[in-house]
């Protein structure tokens, strides 16, 4: 029997703080199960892996996302997993699609989506805010900004919902890994589409900014473009839901801080940074060895998988006093959340001013959330933890 940690059992994922409270004193890089890798939970290690792409590799990631059982994932072909030169030239092209005049340009939009999201909220009784709120407004900027229509909604939520899990399918579980291939094939077949009809006649959207953009006379492959389209729905969509998601939970918790916010507006910046810090919604990113190295006092051979665990690393108490404690004074802004480096999250911007607007649009028109009817279910991935459902009561103001 393994006495290793086992990060995707229930009881961890309900509540993982205290497991790595203790592995940051006692065992700060360790192995743990799934899969024997090394876990990575120490801010000042976890630092020094993302910056460090020489040492500590991207494209050990692509590994997990090419197991036995599925070799033809297009987020094995994204930036997620690749190191420079590729990544250097990627991320150039696909910089300029998510600059200052984006987020400009849709903030007016995020807004409206935000005010009317949480005007179709039932009030005075138990709704799922997973489905009824946090999914909403990232999935109406993603697909407007890929320029899907409306009736893709449900399958982008499906789509994203599964793609989410894919760290989490296990080698002997058939059922889910053909579950994942249709979908992928599903989703693989639309975007394909999106592709050719964006070549045809370009729009003002972001697949007809990618299709356009050149850096040093060179455009994106069909791989890297599928593979950006994926990322997009995992990366824009995921993450995004979960800051909403965590950010309702805190609100449930803390009632006064709801009423601080409702006060308060000019807040809301302060309360999204330190809720990037304190449930980051990348729960960890993965990396491989590139040869034997010294970390946190351990040897690691070259090859050794790692996962850098964000949401521990945010908690260091070497790092933040009292890192247990929400606390709007926390000076900030906290950029871990969005990793470091050469893979800092493009979309962290984009992230963020969602996260923002529809905090506030939350405050105007609620005056408390309660626990709603049933408990709270977590979802099983070690790169993103959220709720699956997250049953909840919103309160008129």
């Amino acid at each position: 029997m393994s006495s290793r940690v086992n990060l995707l059992a229930p009881e961890v994922r309900a509540n993982p703080y205290p497991v790595y409270a203790e592995l940051r004193r006692n065992a700060p890089v360790s192995q743990v199960d799934p899969g024997g890798l090394w876990a990575v939970t120490r801010y000042a290690d976890a630092a020094a892996v993302l910056k460090n792409p020489q040492l500590y590799a991207s494209e050990g990631f692509r590994q997990a996302y090419r197991p036995a059982w599925f070799s033809d994932y297009p987020l094995a072909d994204s930036m997620l997993v690749m190191d420079p030169p590729h990544h250097t030239r990627l991320r150039a092209l696909v910089n300029r699609a998510f600059g200052a005049s984006v987020m400009t340009r849709l903030e007016p939009r995020i807004r409206q989506l935000a005010e009317q999201t949480v005007a179709e909220l039932p009030t005075g009784r138990s709704v799922d805010f997973a489905e009824a709120w946090s999914v909403r407004i990232p999935l109406a900027v993603i697909a407007e900004l890929i320029g899907l229509s409306p009736s893709v909604y449900p399958q982008l939520k499906r789509w994203a919902d599964l793609f989410g899990t894919f760290t989490g399918i296990g080698p002997n579980d058939t059922e889910r890994q053909e579950l994942m291939r249709n979908t992928v094939a599903e989703a693989r077949q639309h975007f394909e589409q999106v592709l050719e009809e964006r070549r045809r006649e370009p729009r003002e959207d972001l697949v007809s900014d990618l299709l356009k953009a050149r850096v040093e006379g060179e455009a994106l492959s069909s791989a890297e473009l599928m593979g950006f389209m994926f990322l997009l729905v995992v990366a824009g969509m995921e993450t995004t839901v979960h800051l909403m998601n965590h950010s309702a939970i805190r609100l449930r918790d803390e009632p006064e801080l709801m009423a601080k916010l409702r006060a308060d507006r000019s807040l809301i910046p302060r309360f999204v940074d330190e809720m990037l810090r304190y449930e980051p919604p990348v729960h960890g990113v993965f990396r491989m060895t590139t040869q034997e190295v010294e970390l946190g006092g351990v040897r690691l051979p070259k090859g050794a998988r790692l996962l850098v665990v964000l949401c521990s690393a945010n908690r260091d108490e070497a790092q933040f006093p009292n890192p247990d404690r929400f606390d709007l004074e926390r000076p900030g802004p906290q950029n871990l959340p969005f990793g470091q480096g050469i893979h800092y999250c493009l979309g962290a911007q984009l992230a963020r001013l969602e996260g923002r607007l529809g905090t506030e649009a939350l405050v105007t028109r609620f005056s408390r959330l309660s626990p709603g009817d049933g408990p709270v279910r977590w979802n099983s991935s070690l790169v993103v933890r959220g709720p699956l459902s997250l049953p909840l009561v919103a309160h008129p103001a």
